[in-house]
């Protein structure tokens, strides 16, 4: 049971598991979850019970008493030329994170985070910095979309866990969320719609095979060696490239769904033709698409980004040998939109 404040945290239940938690623990009629759903999902968000006018004054003491809505307040919110919002959102502990709200043709993204730090240590991420604090809860990370849709009155129909934080190292609380946000009593957002990024826990990728939701797949690999791997992401060295490589060729095979490696192009690090050349015979014959990002500048890293040279000639030699290819275009860069840039800007 989520507990916050030694209340249920029912942001965290399915509507199930809250008429359970109504009917067996406060012996109150069970057609209540279905109203305080409503309240909470079709009201813009309703988080108090006394505002909840179809429950009687006496339920709504009990509710009160024992059930806890969660929510985030807003403490920072930068609006970038390219209309990219970054959110900086505080948590009922005093612990900060970050979401960024971006558009697109298609629709409306927003980022969220998945931890309060993140304990990978990857060399040009700034969610690192200052170590790893926690893991979220379902409802925190359902919250960062709940208040960002409200906030902007718009609705977000696509979601990246790319945040602060490693998702699948919170991997429990990361499945019970992505069933909350899928759920036709809740955002109702499609399992297509949402992806799930990882720095190459392989073990959790073996895990997620297995309860096949049809998310989408994307994978840090920003290296086509382990040599430049292990320089870059600490991970590698207890998940060596190719056992990563080969995990994610299982994850394909098993759940017939392509899988997304992202890869930042450092300067003088990556970004070589020959690192090209050598991504493509790792990843030759994979069901897979390839997200080429010119990499952050982030403080306390002397990482700089790709020149617009290298990354045509990287993105070329890729589309070359046959694989599909996405220059992710840089949102955000005139507000800290890098994960972690702002915590950390707001914590010094």
């Amino acid at each position: 049971m989520y507990l916050i404040n030694n209340k249920t945290d029912i942001l965290s239940l399915s509507k199930e598991e809250l008429k359970n938690l109504i009917t067996n623990k406060l012996n109150i009629e069970n057609f209540r979850a279905d109203q305080i759903y409503s309240w909470i999902y079709n009201s813009m968000g309703t988080v108090d019970f006394d505002q909840m006018s179809n429950i009687s004054k006496a339920h709504q003491k009990i509710f009160e008493d024992n059930l806890y809505i969660g929510r985030l307040k807003i403490l920072k919110k930068q609006i970038s030329s390219d209309r990219t919002v970054k959110y900086l959102f505080g948590l009922h502990d005093g612990n900060t994170i970050e979401s960024v709200f971006m558009k697109y043709n298609h629709g409306n993204t927003i980022c969220i985070s998945t931890q309060v730090g993140c304990r990978m240590g990857c060399e040009f991420c700034a969610s690192a910095i200052g170590g790893f604090n926690r893991n979220l809860l379902p409802s925190e990370m359902l919250l960062q979309i709940m208040t960002a849709q409200n906030d902007m009155g718009e609705r977000i129909s696509n979601v990246v866990l790319m945040g602060i934080g490693e998702p699948l190292d919170n991997f429990d609380n990361v499945i019970k969320f992505l069933g909350l946000v899928n759920s036709k009593d809740g955002l109702n957002i499609g399992y297509r719609h949402i992806s799930v990024s990882t720095c190459g826990l392989v073990d959790k990728i073996n895990r997620l095979k297995e309860i096949n939701i049809p998310v989408t797949l994307s994978v840090s690999l920003h290296a086509p060696n382990d040599k430049i791997r292990n320089l870059l992401m600490p991970v590698n060295r207890r998940y060596s490239i190719d056992k990563l490589i080969e995990g994610c060729k299982i994850y394909t095979y098993k759940t017939n769904r392509r899988v997304t490696f992202e890869y930042a192009l450092i300067k003088g690090v990556n970004d070589a033709p020959d690192d090209a050349r050598e991504l493509m015979r790792k990843i030759r014959g994979m069901l897979c698409h390839i997200n080429i990002i010119p990499v952050n500048k982030t403080e306390n890293s002397e990482f700089q980004p790709s020149v617009k040279e290298r990354i045509m000639q990287f993105e070329d030699i890729l589309t070359k040998g046959g694989f599909q290819i996405t220059v992710r275009r840089q949102l955000g860069s005139d507000i800290m939109a890098a994960c972690g840039q702002l915590r950390n800007s707001m914590t010094k």
